[in-house]
């Protein structure tokens, strides 16, 4: 089928609404839009100027009158307003006719109260969408990865994003067991800049805090420790200020946070049923989402349960393609959405 004829009967999409990034795909043409859920305003008229990497990129260097904000927190809506902004943008992006308005799945937490429902599927809606449908993260990044999870064995994902970690066990189109804690990579960023500024009165910004954990953070161990150079001002002289690093320090600064993803991960496994834990042991947990990517993450849950754990490819991009899926084969996925009236509380 042609893109004409799907902009014709609108356009799917599957769309990770998420803390630290926002991924769309679309039916026919893959992963259209992967950018940083940011963007910049005016703040003397609160006039939208930057979406995406481009407003990333204002964090901490932006004049007085320019203000770069995260409108998405802990995986659901901070600033409606904003995402409606920032959504309505991307949407307009992957838009190849724009009479007729998509239709999309968009993975939210799996902790979400109705009220955040309701504000995602609005913003969606003000932002272009014609239908709109909600659905869990790791049931979405399950599909995503071709888990064949409408039968009747259980499997365990973990999809650690930048706002949140979600644990479940998914059972027969259903989530028998989900646990959606607020920590994931923005909180590893957030203890790296109190462990600089605690440890070496070193202040840092987001941006280069997130650079460190992608360059030499880790969870566990690693056969070969890294180093890095890092900048940034001394806390007591004002002044710039380097150092080098290594990824021990790093590691320990992380130490709180995923020991947080641990105590969510045990916590699932104490509640899930006996027949669904024995599938699990025969098929191990599945690790996914952009900062389960952790150096040595999938050992130190593998430590601490003493089952497998394994990653899979491109783990960013699991909750839209999944998300995706679903809108194709509605008919086959609708009581695995959480606005279906199967999930309907």
């Amino acid at each position: 089928m042609s893109i004409f004829s799907f902009s014709f009967t609108g356009t799917a999409l599957g769309i990770d609404l998420g803390t630290a990034n926002t991924l769309i795909y679309a039916r026919g043409r893959g992963l259209l839009i992967d950018e940083p859920s940011v963007i910049a305003i005016d703040s003397s008229n609160g006039e939208p100027l930057a979406i995406g990497r481009e407003a990333k990129k204002m964090f901490g260097r932006t004049p007085g009158k320019i203000e770069a904000i995260k409108p998405m927190k802990d995986g659901v809506i901070a600033d409606v307003d904003l995402v409606e902004e920032m959504l309505s943008r991307f949407i307009r992006k992957v838009q190849t006719n724009r009479l007729f308005r998509p239709r999309a799945v968009i993975g939210v937490p799996s902790g979400i109260t109705k009220a955040e429902m309701r504000s995602v599927i609005d913003s969606a809606e003000q932002a272009g969408i014609l239908e709109a449908d909600l659905i869990a993260e790791p049931m979405a990044a399950a599909i995503g990865m071709e888990i064949p999870v409408l039968e009747s064995s259980g499997n365990m994902i973990i999809d650690i994003g930048g706002g949140t970690s979600e644990i479940a066990v998914i059972s027969m189109g259903g989530m028998v067991c989900d646990i959606s804690e607020k920590v994931g990579g923005n909180e590893f960023d957030e203890a790296i800049v109190e462990y600089l500024k605690k440890t070496y009165n070193l202040i840092i910004g987001e941006n280069t805090a997130e650079e460190v954990k992608i360059k030499i953070g880790s969870a566990y161990p690693l056969q070969q420790e890294l180093e890095m150079e890092v900048r940034g001002r001394d806390q007591v002289a004002g002044i710039p200020k380097t150092m080098r690093i290594t990824s021990e320090e790093i590691r320990d600064a992380l130490k709180e946070p995923v020991a947080k993803v641990e105590r969510a991960v045990l916590s699932a496994l104490e509640r899930t049923p006996a027949e669904l834990s024995a599938d699990i042991l025969d098929k191990g947990i599945v690790l996914t989402g952009g900062s389960s990517q952790l150096r040595g993450l999938d050992e130190r849950i593998r430590q601490e349960t003493n089952l497998p754990v394994c990653g899979t490819d491109d783990p960013m991009t699991c909750v839209a393609r999944g998300a995706l899926k679903v809108v194709e084969n509605k008919a086959l996925y609708k009581d695995v959405l959480l606005n279906s009236s199967r999930n309907k509380r």
